[in-house]
């Protein structure tokens, strides 16, 4: 890592601030990054890493604030720009072509040329030759010639890395570019990482991984609700105190306090058991007991595998290792409709992609999952489907003027119950809510947390997720908490928001 007491930065933000219509987004925002250091950029979800990367690569013009790039002012209109000025980026999904070759790929709209002025035609020896030459300087040698769409995710991410260092970078930019890779591919990515810091590149490093930030960064900058929250040195900054910086509030000594609901739920039969459940790249094997008529809680950062164990759990994903277990046997859900034939519902995280269909009324969407089970020859009356839906409208107190109002006109808490009331229409034993009470007002998410624990004490099991700790700490009998895709352990009825915090961070 470079002296940055002696360095200038190569790259310094200062005061950037970006709004989009009328909602502010990034609010006086800065970033110094040196050369030869790997810098993350931390943050939950929101708190602007996203949209400050897209300042700086040209996406988005910044409403305000001075951007510099060794001294020099810059204000890229394009990311094209930002590339020729020598910043580059890799994303999370691979933004290459696989149709094309490896070298293609490298040399995309800059291929060397031979003939009159070198226009006549493209020179493929040359092109082969510095496509090798490029992939050795990050120590991966392949066949240049074969299809990128032939070789796995972590090769193709190690040629973007190759493509963008292509364009003279002195700044790389890397978002979640271990999101999709192995524990041993995330090791080999590091040590292609660190050559680079030694050669004099700057790297920003964008991960919600705790563990590879320690492992590789030397330097945090960490964003919250769209402002800066501060920049330290990563040996300097414990883990504990990278979280309560990430979620706003200091941590305080760990205690418990389990309250009656323990005792409740401990009584119930277990109804769904995971055993060494897992999916390569995406969650390492957990085991996770669901017992009849409580609510778990699933506590975890962003990427820590909470969503990604709902999908095992509901037959969106399909594990490759483990075992699950409904009632005591042996369970393979092959689709959702499988899960739900078992007695398993999921109310998924993106409502608005994933969950109303906003052209149809409130009616047809709270029938939508009963109709599915019941088959395309068992057709709900219109006449049924307006009872259902009336009675979970007065059950749960969904707040629209009919039936009949077009889901996509109501507020998110009304569609949000609206969904939760479509899953409880299949009279499901287990009930997934993936952040019910993402994007609603205070009243609304109150109404949903009183019906979680409602469900439970009528004797329906609940997993519960939200990045909101002291939703789950007040609704949950027990915490499970995830961190770097592994369960990181488990937490009693009445344990604080401090305890759970610090199980995240260990």
């Amino acid at each position: 890592m470079t002296d940055t007491t002696a360095a200038s930065p190569v790259l310094a933000l200062a005061g950037i601030d970006k709004s989009f219509s009328g909602i502010e987004v990034l609010r006086d925002v800065r970033l110094n990054l040196y050369p030869g250091e790997i810098h993350a950029l931390m943050g939950q979800n929101g708190a602007g890493k996203s949209t400050l990367i897209k300042v700086l690569t040209g996406v988005f013009p910044a409403d305000a604030g001075d951007m510099r790039l060794a001294g020099q002012a810059i204000a890229p209109a394009t990311p094209l720009d930002a590339q020729r000025s020598g910043i580059s980026t890799v994303y999370q999904e691979v933004n290459l072509c696989p149709n094309l070759t490896v070298a293609e790929n490298l040399f995309a709209g800059r291929y060397p040329r031979r003939g009159p002025a070198q226009g006549w035609r493209i020179d493929w020896a040359a092109v082969h030759d510095r496509a090798r030459a490029l992939l050795a300087r990050i120590g991966l040698s392949i066949d240049v010639t074969r299809l990128l769409s032939s070789y796995p995710v972590a090769i193709q991410q190690m040629v973007a890395i190759a493509r963008a260092l292509g364009v003279q970078s002195r700044v790389l930019i890397l978002d979640e570019p271990t999101s999709s890779l192995d524990d041993d591919e995330v090791q080999k990515l590091f040590e292609v990482l660190r050559q680079l810091r030694s050669e004099g590149l700057a790297i920003v490093f964008v991960t919600h991984f705790m563990s590879q930030v320690y492992a590789v960064s030397d330097r945090i900058t960490v964003l919250r609700n769209g402002r800066w929250v501060g920049e330290w040195r990563a040996a300097e900054l414990p883990q504990q105190a990278l979280i309560a910086a990430m979620l706003g509030r200091e941590m305080a000594a760990e205690s418990s306090r389990p309250d009656a609901r323990a005792a409740d739920a401990a009584s119930g039969s277990a109804l769904l058991e995971a055993r060494g459940l897992a999916q390569a790249t995406r969650l390492q094997p957990i085991d996770l007991q669901i017992r009849s008529g409580e609510v778990v809680g699933l506590a975890g950062l962003l990427g820590a595998g909470r969503t990604e164990l709902a999908k095992l759990l509901c037959g969106l994903e399909t594990p490759d290792r483990g075992t699950l277990l409904v009632q005591g046997r042996a369970a393979t859900f092959s689709n959702p409709a499988d899960a739900i034939a078992c007695g398993i519902a999921l109310c998924p995280e993106e409502r608005k992609l994933d969950g109303i269909v906003a052209e149809l009324s409130v009616r047809e969407n709270i029938a939508l999952a009963l109709q599915a089970r019941q088959g395309a020859w068992r057709v709900l009356s219109r006449a049924e489907q307006l009872a259902l839906a009336e009675r979970f409208i007065a059950l749960l107190g969904i707040k629209t003027d009919s039936a009949e109002t077009p889901i996509g006109l109501l507020s998110g808490g009304n569609q949000q119950k609206a969904l939760i009331a479509r899953w409880l229409a299949v009279e499901p034993r287990l009930l997934i809510l993936d952040e019910p009470t993402r994007g609603i007002d205070v009243a609304a998410k109150q109404e949903i947390m009183d019906q979680i624990l409602a469900l439970a004490r009528a004797g329906m099991a609940v997993i519960f997720i939200s990045s909101e700790i002291s939703e789950l700490v007040r609704v949950s009998h027990r915490i499970v908490v995830l961190r770097d895709r592994r369960k990181a352990g488990e937490l009693p009825a009445g344990s604080t928001e401090d305890a759970v915090c610090h199980l995240m961070a260990e």
